[in-house]
């Protein structure tokens, strides 16, 4: 106990005035799983709406792929992102081995098939009689689109979070592709497993601290947009 007192001890110290290192690898933890999520976001959800309302041939393969996928190791993403950028691999050109790039493109894969999944989820479970009733009424697909998203709003929030919240605990995958390089390529998760194996337990600390703060923030975020949207 005296350990981990002394640890959250200095972990204010570091906190408070914040250390260099912790706020440049806060940004980039900030840049790297929020450029992630929004991709997945821009990729996952309009697939996961093309999974939800039409059938076309392997529509159940491409369903349980994605059920597969949401709960796919970091490190076998990692692995086939490390292939990819490999000096000899398909994309090994673009020189992106050991980048923050690497790191956005390993979990965009982690964080796709979880959008996607819940996008479907969510959408389906729209009340299918509203579903025939904006039929009716002859709404084109857009419109129909956008008011299936309009009434699913609230569990699409929640996939946001979802998405953000899996790229933000992510360190497999950023670690095998980043390569946890100092002022370079170092987020909060991968610099929390190195400090804990130096035993620099009072850094450690910090980090962790920082991510749940981070993790708070989206979640309170979520909930004041439920409420204003309820009080709406």
């Amino acid at each position: 106990m005296a350990l981990v007192a002394e640890g959250f001890r200095r972990a204010a110290a570091l906190l408070w005035p914040p250390e260099p290192e912790l706020v440049a690898i806060t940004l980039l933890t900030l840049r790297v799983s929020g450029t992630a999520t929004l991709l997945g976001l821009l990729l996952g959800v309009p697939l996961g709406a093309l999974l939800a309302f039409r059938g076309f041939p392997g529509r159940s393969l491409a369903l349980t792929a994605t059920a597969a996928g949401m709960g796919l190791p970091p490190v076998v993403a990692g692995l086939a992102v490390s292939l990819l950028l490999w000096r000899g691999g398909p994309l090994g050109f673009l020189g992106l081995s050991y980048t923050p790039q690497a790191m956005i493109f390993a979990q965009v894969l982690i964080v796709l098939p979880i959008v996607t999944g819940l996008t479907v989820a969510s959408l389906q479970a729209v009340d299918a009689r509203l579903r025939l009733a904006i039929l009716s009424l002859g709404a084109g697909r857009l419109q129909f689109l956008w008011l299936m998203m309009r009434e699913a709003r609230y569990p699409l929030l929640a996939t946001v979070v979802a998405g953000f919240g899996r790229a933000l605990s992510e360190v497999g995958a950023s670690l095998m592709v980043g390569g946890n390089i100092q002022g370079q390529t170092r987020i909060l998760t991968t610099a929390t497993a190195m400090e804990v194996a130096r035993g620099r337990f009072d850094l450690a600390i910090a980090l962790s601290l920082v991510l749940l703060a981070l993790s708070f923030l989206v979640a309170a975020g979520l909930t004041w947009l439920q409420r204003r949207g309820g009080e709406g």
